[in-house]
């Protein structure tokens, strides 16, 4: 990795440490609309909050985050809630259009 590549990787984790630009940072990967996209955002903010301090607060195991959270990564929604929850976040469901039946 490149100096600059660092540089950006390292601020962009200060900042996903802060739980409003966290949650903005993971609906911006839902719009995207695209599975990947979400669960490398999920990772970042995994990454910011400390793996460790997820499985403790979570009650998974680190393995089984590190699974979650790969690039393979299929998380049910169960464990999607825990892992968002310990994340101090939570899953919600929003009308996408107000004219739709």
């Amino acid at each position: 990795m490149s100096k600059t590549s660092t540089s950006y990787r390292k601020g962009l984790l200060k900042d996903l440490k802060d739980n409003e630009e966290a949650a903005a940072y993971l609906n911006a990967a839902l719009e995207d609309e695209s599975k990947e996209v979400f669960m490398l955002a999920l990772r970042d903010v995994a990454d910011a909050k400390g793996i460790s301090d997820l499985a403790k607060k979570s009650g998974l195991n680190r393995e089984n985050l590190y699974r979650i959270l790969s690039e393979k990564g299929n998380p049910q929604l169960g464990s999607l809630s825990v892992l968002l929850e310990a994340m101090g976040f939570k899953l919600a469901v929003e009308v996408k259009n107000s004219k739709a039946a």
